[in-house]
C-alpha cells in the first residue's frame, strides 16, 4: 500500500513538471505532405491535452534545406514555429534543432511524410506515464502496417541484432514517431544528424541501464511522395551504429564470444597430443606444429578476455553504473584487480624457472640441449605473466577511479 502511494506520489510530481508537449516535424523536400500533416497535428492538440493531461502542445516544423515549397507552404500556419535551413544538414540534425527550440517537458518527433497519426501522440504519452518509462516508441510493424516488406525485415533484424548483443528488447528500433523525457537527452546525447538518428537512439537507451522505452504498436500508413531512405546505404548505417552502440556498452560479450571460441578450438585441437602423451608418456616431432597453434590461441584467448573485462569496467565507470552488483562486477573489480598481479608474477617465475637451464646452456656455451617443449611451454608462461602484470595494474587503477567515482556519487557528499 505504502509502495503503491509513493508511486503515485511520484507520477503526480512527474505530471506536475511535464505539462507541456513539443512536437517536432522534420521536413526535406515534403510539400506534397507537409500542409496535411501539420493540420492533422495542429487538430490533434485538443485530444491530445485530453488523454494525457496535459496543458499545452506546441509544433515545430524544420524544413532541412528543402529545395521545393516545403517551407514556403509550412510559413502559412501561424500556430506552429518554422525553422528553415538554407543547405540540408540531415533528419537527425533536423529533430536536435527542434529539441534545442522547445520549451516542452516532453519531447517528441513526428515524420512529416503523413505515415503516422498525431493523435497517436495521446497514448504514447499516457504509456510513458503508466510505465514509467522514459522513452516511448509507436511501433510500426502490426498486421495492419503498410510498411515495405524490404523495411519491414530489416527492422525484425535490427532488433534481433540489439537482442544478441544483450540489450533489452524492441520490435521497431527506427519508428519515426516517438515521445521522451526532455531529462533523457542528457544520456542519449551525442546522436548522428543522418537518418540513422533514430535507431542510435534506441541502441542507447536499450543498452543503457539508467533509461527505459515502452513501446505501443501502431498503425503505419503508406507515405506521401517519395522515401528519403535508401535501404542499403541507411541499413549499413542502421547497423553500424548497432554494433559501435553495443561496443561502447557492453565489450565483454563480443571479446568474451571470440575468447571463448579460441579456447574451444585449442582445446579441440590440444586433446590429441595430450592423449598420446598420457599414454605413451612423451612428446613427438609432430606435435609440435599443433602444439604452437594451440599456445597462440591459448594467449590469444587470454587476452582477449582480460581486454573485454577491462573495457566493461572502463564503460562502467564512464556510464556511472555503479548500481550494477552482478557477479561479473565482483569479479572484475575484487579478483580480478588483486590476483592478476599474483598470477603474474607466479606465471613469470614459472616460466623463467622452466628455461632456466636451457638460458644458462646458452649463455655459457652457445648451445641448448633442452627439449622444445620446455621452450614453448616457458615462453608461453612468461607471455601470460607479462599480460597478466599488465592488465592486473591497469584493473587495479581503474577499480581505484570507480571507487573514487562512486564515491564521489554517494548522498554523503551531497
Amino acid at each position: 500500500m505504502i509502495a503503491t502511494a509513493e508511486r503515485l506520489t511520484r507520477r503526480a510530481i512527474v505530471n506536475a513538471r511535464a505539462s507541456t508537449l513539443s512536437i517536432v516535424i522534420p521536413a526535406y523536400n515534403e510539400e506534397d505532405a507537409i500542409a496535411a500533416i501539420i493540420e492533422r497535428t495542429l487538430a490533434a492538440r485538443e485530444r491530445i491535452c485530453a488523454e494525457a493531461g496535459l496543458s499545452h502542445v506546441d509544433v515545430i516544423v524544420v524544413s532541412d534545406g528543402s529545395k521545393d515549397r516545403t517551407a514556403e507552404i509550412a510559413a502559412r500556419y501561424h500556430d506552429i514555429r518554422l525553422i528553415a535551413y538554407e543547405k540540408n544538414r540531415g533528419y537527425g540534425a533536423a529533430i536536435k534543432t527542434g529539441f534545442e527550440t522547445a520549451t516542452g517537458d516532453l519531447l517528441a518527433f513526428l515524420d512529416a511524410d503523413g505515415t503516422c497519426d498525431p493523435l497517436f501522440f495521446g497514448p504514447l504519452c499516457r504509456a510513458l506515464d503508466e510505465h514509467e518509462s522514459d522513452i516511448a516508441i509507436g511501433a510500426r510493424l502490426g498486421p495492419e502496417s503498410e510498411m515495405p516488406a524490404v523495411r519491414r525485415l530489416g527492422n525484425r533484424l535490427y532488433a534481433q541484432l540489439l537482442k544478441i548483443s544483450g540489450a533489452q528488447s524492441v520490435t521497431d528500433s527506427a519508428s519515426g514517431m516517438r515521445v521522451m523525457r526532455r531529462r533523457a537527452l542528457e544520456r542519449l546525447y551525442p546522436l548522428p544528424d543522418g537518418m540513422h538518428f533514430t535507431p542510435a537512439m534506441s541502441s542507447i537507451a536499450l543498452f543503457d541501464p539508467a533509461l527505459s522505452i515502452v513501446e505501443v504498436p501502431m498503425r503505419y500508413s503508406e507515405r506521401v511522395g517519395e522515401s528519403k531512405l535508401s535501404v542499403v546505404r541507411d541499413g549499413v548505417r542502421f547497423l553500424q551504429i548497432i554494433v559501435d552502440t553495443a561496443f561502447s556498452y557492453r565489450p565483454l560479450r563480443f571479446f568474451g564470444v571470440i575468447a571463448a571460441a579460441l579456447l574451444v578450438f585449442a582445446l579441440a585441437y590440444g586433446i590429441e597430443p595430450l592423449v598420446y602423451y598420457l599414454q605413451q608418456r612423451r612428446i613427438e616431432q609432430w606435435m609440435f606444429y599443433r602444439l604452437s597453434a594451440v599456445a597462440v590461441a591459448l594467449t590469444a584467448a587470454f587476452n582477449l578476455l582480460l581486454v573485454g573485462l577491462l573495457a566493461q569496467q572502463a564503460v562502467s565507470l564512464i556510464h556511472e553504473d555503479f548500481a550494477n552488483t552482478s557477479r561479473l562486477r565482483y569479479f572484475v573489480d575484487r579478483i580480478m584487480a588483486r590476483q592478476l598481479l599474483a598470477w603474474g608474477v607466479l606465471a613469470l617465475a614459472l616460466g623463467v624457472g622452466i628455461n632456466a637451464p636451457a638460458l644458462h646452456s646458452y649463455l655459457t656455451t652457445g648451445q641448448v640441449y633442452a627439449h622444445w617443449i620446455y621452450i614453448l611451454v616457458g615462453g608461453l608462461l612468461v607471455l601470460l605473466g607479462v599480460q597478466s602484470v599488465s592488465f592486473g595494474v591497469l584493473a587495479r587503477t581503474l577499480g581505484i577511479l570507480t571507487f573514487r567515482r562512486r564515491f564521489a556519487n554517494t548522498e554523503y557528499l551531497r
